[in-house]
């Protein structure tokens, strides 16, 4: 796909950075010419331009990219402008970043596709690891109820798939496992290696090292934690 990102601070250039690194063609834009240099070659093209200005904003290909992100945070002007000005251009597909509430509620007054919380995602992100530990890893499908990775606790080692039962007890719904197998690298260094079990294996013993995707309330999830 093609984006154009609006704003190379540090959310919009590891944005650009991971898209192109995954074969996305990213378009950047900032008004620091630094900013620009930083990117320049890491993506397809970077621009060092004023985006409020929409003369300046008219140099981008803003109709022939699938999205246009607006990155900018800190300055709550320049990005509630420059999302104006991709709107009165008829830009169809914009995601613009909010950093607070009051900056979420003026966005939405624009009927963007949609509002980017990164701020916010990364303190949820930290409440899970804090509340979790460091073995879950989850993400949130609305306001109850995740999908959470961990790996398996000990108490877990030994039992058949089958008889976790973790939907009757805990009401988590399994739907998947990842298989951990040592391998050695070139330099004989013995690493653990997990691949996903394409169905879930019923029959098959849980093994150490062994990771469990479940889905469920995220109450639910504190239960099952306490509970081993």
């Amino acid at each position: 796909m093609k984006y154009i990102i609006i704003g190379l601070g540090n959310y919009g250039h590891v944005l650009a950075e991971e898209l192109s690194a995954l074969g996305h063609e990213i378009i950047g834009a900032d008004i620091s010419e630094s900013r620009v240099d930083s990117i320049k070659d890491k993506v397809a093209t970077a621009f060092v331009i004023d985006a409020t200005d929409e003369q300046s904003l008219s140099v981008l290909p803003l109709n022939s990219v699938d999205i246009v992100i607006v990155a900018i945070g800190e300055n709550f002007g320049a990005s509630i402008r420059v999302v104006a000005l991709l709107k009165q251009k008829k830009v169809p597909r914009i995601f613009a970043r909010a950093i607070d509430a009051v900056h979420k509620a003026v966005l939405e007054a624009f009927d963007l596709e949609r509002i980017l919380t990164p701020e916010e995602d990364a303190a949820r992100s930290l409440v899970q690891l804090l509340d979790f530990g460091t073995n879950m890893e989850g993400f949130r499908i609305d306001q109850d109820y995740y999908v959470v990775k961990f790996t398996v606790p000990e108490k877990f080692v030994g039992y058949f798939v089958n008889e976790l039962n973790l939907n009757e007890e805990f009401h988590l719904k399994m739907i998947g496992l990842k298989r951990a197998n040592k391998i050695i690298n070139s330099l004989g260094i013995s690493l653990t290696e997990l691949h996903v079990k394409n169905e879930l294996p019923g029959n098959e013993k849980v093994e150490e090292g062994d990771e469990l995707v479940c889905y469920g309330r995220y109450r639910d999830f504190q239960a099952f934690w306490k509970a081993i």
